[in-house]
């Protein structure tokens, strides 16, 4: 298993398969809700982790009164939180150089009109990663941007540990938990 930060070794992958592929992929993508002040979680099909279309069809699919967003641990690499909105999907990608390899993170940087990074996959582990989209994503249930940008800089974390400790900090760690456990 690789991590996303610099000194963790990643896969060195000139044409990555798990890039359109979600059977190759490892990781999680998990729907959280939020309604009448209690937490849920439950799973999304493998296809969230390849396409950001799925994973945005899944998560309004729920048709929740309350706040929905998905979690989404694409290849223990990096993650991507989508929450769904009438004015448009708000998104965060935890590592943008993660477009040169990963379908999702392209499709990620492309939602948000960011250019995919020039860099040669070869160099990947030389490159800071660095994040894009809103770190306000979910300021207004109790994550402030300050602290999801400090949850975002320890790159020595792998993506699980980072919503873990999102999960706690925001109150649904016991929730996501058992959600996971049933997965593995």
């Amino acid at each position: 298993m690789a991590a996303q930060g610099v000194g963790k070794a990643r896969a060195s992958v000139t044409t990555n398969p798990a890039a359109s592929s979600a059977g190759d992929l490892e990781g999680f993508a998990v729907a959280v809700t939020r309604e009448d002040g209690r937490w849920k979680c439950r799973p999304l099909t493998a296809g969230a982790l390849v396409s950001l279309e799925t994973a945005e069809t899944e998560l309004r699919e729920l048709r929740s009164s309350g706040a929905v967003f998905g979690l989404l641990n694409v290849d223990d690499e990096f993650f991507v939180i989508v929450r769904p909105a009438p004015a448009g999907t708000q998104l965060l990608l935890s590592d943008a150089t993660m477009a040169v390899d990963y379908d999702i993170a392209a499709d990620v940087l492309d939602a948000l009109n960011i250019d995919i990074p020039d860099i040669d996959p070869d160099d990947l582990d030389d490159v800071e990663p660095w994040e894009e989209g809103d770190l306000a994503i979910l300021a207004d249930m109790g994550l402030p941007e300050p602290v999801l940008s400090v949850i975002l800089s320890e790159t020595d974390l792998y993506p699980d540990e980072q919503f873990e400790e999102i999960a706690q900090r925001l109150g649904f760690d016991d929730v996501l938990g058992a959600t996971l456990d049933k997965l593995r």
